[in-house]
């Protein structure tokens, strides 16, 4: 069973890192509805709260789209080149079979809209943040897998999920418990372009 673990916001951003190797360990119900109670209370564009919420938890259909996903992003020229010149390992990855772009995660959390417009995205992504921070105050592991949103937003996967037509899957995050410690990580210091007093 998973620990409670207690953390402060900076410390939970700090120690919040993208999670790749998860136990087979099931995410409970109660657990993912503190995540997206979490996850509304993300600042939104004049109070429109525009998110909606699709929790996935059986693995073969998440296999699928895994590999539907790896299909679709290997027959997409804009894909193949970006990968190409930025990440050509991605290419690799993305032709093994064996390869899960959920990473073996027993639940997938898509944060997305019932209808586009001014800002729902970036409220989705508010949205996102908070939710992988309360899942890092947690002790779990998170990661936003961008492969998955090209998948997830065909008309039949939107079908399936009950994305409305007008909306979109917008942030698609893996939940489950890390296998082993997970690793401090760094970034680059802050570019300030200008500061003016």
């Amino acid at each position: 069973m998973l620990a409670e673990t207690k953390l402060d916001t900076l410390s939970a951003i700090y120690q919040r890192r993208a999670v790749r190797g998860y136990t087979a360990e099931k995410i409970e119900k109660a657990t993912i509805e503190q995540l997206l109670d979490a996850a509304v209370h993300a600042p939104t564009a004049v109070h429109r709260e525009p998110w909606a919420f699709v929790v996935i938890q059986n693995k073969e259909r998440l296999r699928q789209y895994s590999d539907r996903a790896k299909s679709l992003l290997l027959a997409q020229q804009e894909a193949t080149s970006f990968f190409r010149a930025a990440e050509p390992q991605a290419l690799a990855v993305l032709s093994d079979p064996n390869f899960n772009i959920f990473y073996d995660a027993g639940t997938l959390v898509v944060i997305g809209c019932k209808a586009r417009g001014p800002f729902v995205e970036a409220d989705c992504w508010l949205a996102a943040e908070n939710l992988m921070l309360a899942a890092t105050a947690r002790g779990l592991g998170t990661c936003c897998i961008g492969f998955a949103v090209a998948v997830l937003n065909t008309p039949d996967v939107k079908r399936e999920l009950g994305i409305p037509e007008a909306g979109a899957a917008v942030a698609p995050i893996i939940v489950g418990v890390p296998k082993g410690p997970i690793p401090a990580g760094t970034r680059k210091a802050p570019v300030v372009l200008s500061w003016v007093s």
